[in-house]
């Protein structure tokens, strides 16, 4: 039964880390000019507004393995 309460404590960590991660996401699109960086690409139609943030996409993804590289590092030793 302790694992499932440890399964269970984890899942639920994991849950507020995802909507914290998620909220901060969101307001960083609302509140910066994240899509009007050089690197992305913004196709409209009539009907249709494709956005792809391809240097924004890049840079999230440098800062979330440099962080959890760190969390990682850390939680190991």
């Amino acid at each position: 039964m302790q694992d499932l309460q440890t399964i269970g404590r984890w899942l639920v960590i994991a849950g507020v880390v995802l909507a914290v991660v998620g909220a901060l996401v969101w307001l960083v699109g609302r509140y910066t000019g994240w899509l009007n960086l050089p690197g992305t690409i913004k196709i409209e139609v009539p009907g249709l507004t494709c956005i792809i943030p391809l240097l924004g996409s890049i840079v999230l993804s440098i800062l979330l393995t440099i962080l959890l590289n760190v969390i990682f590092r850390n939680t190991n030793r």
